[in-house]
């Protein structure tokens, strides 16, 4: 089962759900370890999230990123699928997908026809109008315990600096509930939250998003100019909250995936056979969940279609090859696919019907490629 283009996440070890438990226990939460080794003597943190940086990428941009180039290079793996929906659960839980349950962008939960959008928190496609909140309770989807409320009960004040719309949001309580809440209406307001939460109260803990190179990466491409541009704003922000830190304080920088282009598109919506026996398509183009009335049928057709730039696994394969982790609780393993079809190249299943943006754009993540799985670990120490 092992595929020389694909990596298994190092989950334990360097995996972004290593992260926040190694900080809780540079910052003396009891129960948590440090490992990393990060080694951490600090009372307050803050870690900054890039969605879309992949460590290869920011690598390969040293000149539009030296701030973050010049601090030690170290990496993480973002987990499976490497996407943000996913890489925010973990990060927020310290937990890979197998046990957290936020198995993919879209996923199909036991007893509901429709398919379930984790990012936005809302079922797709036609049908009644549900208040997906009250009908799929964030701490029911995800009932573990997050590091934000571990960090709380340890006497840390956390605080999440990230968007309005991420205020509340179904994602959101599902991965960091737990602690407080600051928008941030600018990248200037960004870095004066961050400042401001570190700062109001001895111990701290504080998270922060930024999303506009992922945004970039997907419209323009993770290659492109506007891309470069864009990682330079990234850069100047890690280096004005790194400048301004107060005492035993430390910038940790990540990120939740990486990208590439894409260059072959197979379209699932006008093929004349992959939508034999299929009766849902979750995921997204580099990384589907296939859910089936015939697995093997299904998995024959499309490894025909599909060729050699695609690996089709069942669900059962997946599991034992270790991409969602060590552990897969029975409510994990009932939103993975019958079929989980990574890309191996430059390719991607799109659906140019009932997924129309998605389709075009020009970047895209979620396989277990190098240039999407690991993300940059930069850290700064006041």
């Amino acid at each position: 089962m092992s595929d020389d283009l694909l990596l298994t996440p190092r989950y334990g070890t360097a995996a972004l759900s290593d992260l926040l438990p190694s900080v809780l226990a540079c910052l003396g939460v009891a129960g948590d370890t440090d490992r990393l080794g990060l080694e951490l003597e600090v009372d307050r943190v803050c870690v900054l999230l890039v969605d879309g940086l992949g460590a290869h990428a920011l690598a390969a941009e040293a000149t539009s990123a030296p701030f973050l180039t010049s601090l030690p290079d170290a990496s993480l793996d973002a987990g499976f699928p490497s996407t943000t929906a996913t890489s925010l659960t973990t990060l927020g839980t310290g937990l890979p997908s197998g046990e957290h349950g936020i198995v993919g962008y879209s996923m199909r939960l036991p007893g509901e026809e429709r398919l379930f959008n984790s990012l936005r928190w809302q079922l797709i496609g036609e049908g009644p109008k549900l208040d997906a909140r009250a009908t799929f309770p964030p701490d029911r989807i995800q009932p573990n315990r997050t590091v934000f409320e571990r960090a709380t009960d340890a006497g840390i004040t956390a605080v999440q600096v990230a968007p309005s719309y991420q205020d509340g949001s179904g994602l959101t309580l599902a991965g960091w509930r737990g602690g407080g809440f600051r928008t941030a209406y600018s990248v200037g307001d960004l870095v004066d939250g961050v400042l401001t939460a570190l700062t109001c109260a001895p111990k701290t803990l504080v998270y922060t998003y930024h999303s506009e190179l992922d945004t970039t990466g997907h419209a323009r491409g993770p290659a492109s100019r506007a891309w470069r541009f864009e990682l330079a704003n990234v850069d100047r922000i890690a280096a004005e909250i790194a400048a301004r830190l107060p005492a035993r304080s430390a910038l940790v920088v990540t990120a939740d995936h990486g990208m590439v282009e894409l260059r072959e598109r197979v379209d699932f919506d006008t093929h004349p056979h992959l939508a034999d026996n299929v009766a849902a398509l979750g995921g997204e183009p580099r990384a589907r969940h296939v859910y089936t009335d015939g697995p093997a049928a299904v998995a024959d057709t499309w490894r025909g279609v599909l060729g050699s730039e695609f690996l089709v696994r069942t669900r059962g394969e997946a599991i034992d090859a270790g991409w969602f982790g060590p552990v897969v609780t029975r409510d994990a393993a009932a939103r993975i696919g019958d079929l989980v079809v990574l890309a191996r190249g430059d390719g991607g299943v799109v659906r140019s019907g009932a997924e129309p943006m998605q389709s075009m754009m020009v970047g895209h993540h979620g396989s277990l490629t190098a240039a999407e799985l690991r993300v940059p670990l930069r850290i700064h120490r006041a």
